[in-house]
């Protein structure tokens, strides 16, 4: 498991994560959430191992990822960032590949192209990765990372997917089996971490929350236990807009315009 113990960042003056302490079991998918600010990149930053605290410690199976050899930890977990820049005219199969390399695949072009048949993409392999829309290079990204991590568990120990942002520039279908493949990794027994921003994916995909605010987490836990107005109007800034289906009371969230809930707060006179 990963375990982020009383971990601050700072840097340049501020203040970028304070005082955080979260833990990702393996079997469950986490999401992170909170506006833009919030410190959740950053968080996963450290959780990987790219980014060392100020304070505080990280551990992957109570080992500090300080003291992993990066090689090693590369074939243990893999990172989807929130953007990825490539300055050559790699091939899609090529970028695929590298996660395949980083897991010390036998045949890494065999494990990249069952990768991309994973999300959807075969037939895709020879196409240059700069000329693909924004949603095809976010999957080829996320296929390099189930190439890198192509089992949940591996001679007794979970693997890790952390994912920023996975779903930005999808669209609906694509959202859903990205999620659904990372669900699956979780239920396999593998650790996911995931950043979303659309609250009803979270509801729906996410088996635990957490919830950061200016660095500092605010809640975490269950969906149902954490995903409520007063956790979205204090962070959001939003009222009235979480929601419970009739069957299994899930939540939901129907974003509401705060214009609406001004001018229904001053009706007109005449």
């Amino acid at each position: 498991m990963f375990k982020a113990h009383s971990v601050t960042v700072e840097r340049r003056g501020q203040r970028l994560l304070d005082d955080v302490s979260v833990s990702l079991q393996p079997g469950a998918m986490t999401a992170v959430i909170g506006p833009n600010g919030a410190g959740k990149s950053t968080l996963m930053k450290v959780l990987s191992g790219e980014l060392s605290p100020s304070s505080g410690s990280v551990t992957y199976h109570d080992v500090d990822v300080r003291l992993q050899d990066a090689r090693a930890l590369s074939a243990k977990r893999a990172v989807l960032p929130q953007a990825s820049e490539l300055a050559f005219p790699f091939t899609v199969l090529e970028v695929v590949r590298m996660g395949a390399v980083a897991q010390g695949a036998a045949d890494p072009s065999t494990a990249a192209r069952m990768a991309l048949a994973r999300v959807g993409l075969t037939g895709f392999e020879r196409r240059p990765f700069p000329t693909l829309s924004g949603g095809e290079q976010q999957r080829v990204q996320f296929a390099r990372a189930l190439a890198q991590v192509p089992q949940p568990v591996k001679n007794g120990m979970p693997m890790g997917l952390l994912l920023d942002e996975p779903t930005s520039s999808l669209d609906l279908s694509h959202q859903i089996a990205v999620l659904e493949t990372a669900k699956t990794f979780a239920r396999q027994g593998g650790i996911v971490l995931a950043i979303l921003h659309d609250l009803n994916l979270v509801a729906e995909f996410a088996d635990r929350i957490v919830v950061l605010e200016k660095g500092r987490v605010v809640a975490q836990g269950s969906c149902a236990e954490s995903l409520n107005d007063a956790m979205v109007m204090q962070v959001y800034k939003i009222s009235g807009a979480v929601g419970r289906t009739p069957v299994g009371q899930m939540p939901f969230v129907l974003p509401q315009s705060r214009d609406r809930h001004i001018s229904s707060s001053h009706p007109d006179p005449s």
